[in-house]
């Protein structure tokens, strides 16, 4: 296993190279076991090189649908890493593993990470499952991911909210009716509602209050 760290470091460039890790991330789990995966996951988290920490991210979600500790590290651990970028990536592993088990299926981890009392889990789900009706069965269900997305209207994180804002607004661009009905309903006294309403508003002719 220490080849392969070797091997990641050589390869992996000091500039950002998002293309690059995912593809190594690919790699490793399309040619080992979740076992493995999820051993390796642990050992590159341990690099002080971001990237290979990203793969390392990747590694956990791909593992996360047979191996529930490594979904319980991506939300109780990789939640906690100071970098934005590898927050970025949590997103792209817990869409992976919903994808993998199915969105339907995933529907109560999803709920049970929007309802996290940390402001990265949540954001990993509103930004990760983006663009949501692109996604199989919300593609089918939007009013689902609707309702999901506009129960954190209020959330206390400026940073969540704007994701929340963003996702509702991209539903709005097949599904405006149902986007307008949703914010319709939305008191407007919040300055935290206001926030997310104008975001969500954005190509809904609508008066932006």
């Amino acid at each position: 296993m220490s080849e392969y760290i070797q091997y990641l470091s050589e390869l992996i460039p000091e500039k950002d190279s998002l293309k690059l890790v995912k593809n190594e991330a690919a790699k490793f789990y399309k040619t080992h076991s979740l076992d493995e995966c999820f051993y390796m996951g642990h050992e590159l988290y341990k690099s002080d090189n971001f990237q290979i920490q990203e793969v390392s991210v990747f590694l956990f979600g791909y593992a996360a649908h047979e191996n529930a500790d490594a979904l319980s590290f991506l939300k109780n651990t990789v939640s906690q890493n100071d970098s934005w970028k590898v927050q970025e990536i949590l997103a792209m592993a817990f869409d992976n593993h919903c994808n993998i088990i199915g969105y339907e299926t995933a529907l109560p981890t999803i709920q049970e990470w929007l309802d996290s009392d940390c402001a990265n889990v949540r954001r990993a789900v509103s930004e990760g499952l983006r663009i949501w009706t692109s996604r199989p069965y919300f593609k089918d269900n939007p009013q689902a991911a609707i309702e999901l997305l506009a129960a954190h209207k209020s959330d206390e994180s400026a940073y969540v909210r704007k994701s929340i804002g963003n996702a509702i607004r991209d539903i709005s661009k097949k599904h405006n009716k149902l986007v307008f009905a949703e914010l319709s309903t939305w008191d407007l006294s919040s300055k935290e509602i206001r926030q997310v309403y104008k975001l969500a508003s954005k190509f809904l002719d609508i008066d932006k209050k």
